[in-house]
């Protein structure tokens, strides 16, 4: 990314979580500690963190694995990406919410994910807001095709 900083930090996400009336949990502390520490491998599957949990020697269990991204995405902290296989997948939210996050490449064939940083939608998002009236906060674009390793194989 080539804007890479944290937002959120532990005392943050205390913040965020006491908020809306929830308590920062050993369990919590730990599943977002794993993407504070591993902010370089991207959108991690539940299964990823719980991987990560195990070789850790963690008992936390799978279940409030899948419970705490879906509150961390639900305040923001995390970021709940899909990219069309049925898994969704979890990034530390790096952005100011309000800015255009990233977009992804998606290779068919070996299911790497490609972050794209540039945004050349601007115009076509305020063309849309004058014609139609409709606020705009945000977009998310992903595009389907084969990555030039997949395609220097094939050929």
């Amino acid at each position: 990314m080539s804007e890479n900083r944290q937002l959120f930090g532990l005392e943050d996400l205390r913040g965020k979580l006491s908020e809306r009336g929830y308590k920062m949990t050993p369990q919590r502390r730990e599943i977002l500690q794993i993407f504070v520490e591993h902010s370089d491998y991207h959108h991690m599957s539940a299964e990823d963190v719980y991987k990560i949990l195990r070789e850790n020697n963690s008992e936390i269990g799978l279940a409030t694995v899948y419970r705490a991204l879906d509150l961390l995405s639900e305040l923001g902290i995390l970021v709940k990406v899909e990219f069309g296989d049925g898994c969704a997948r979890y990034e530390l939210n790096t952005a100011d919410p309000t800015v255009h996050h990233h977009h992804h490449l998606i290779c068919l064939k070996c299911k790497k994910v490609i972050e794209f940083e540039e945004d050349l939608l601007d115009e076509l998002e305020d063309d849309i807001a004058a014609k139609s009236g409709f606020q705009i906060l945000n977009h998310e674009v992903k595009f389907f095709g084969y990555c030039s390793e997949c395609r220097r194989k094939g050929d």
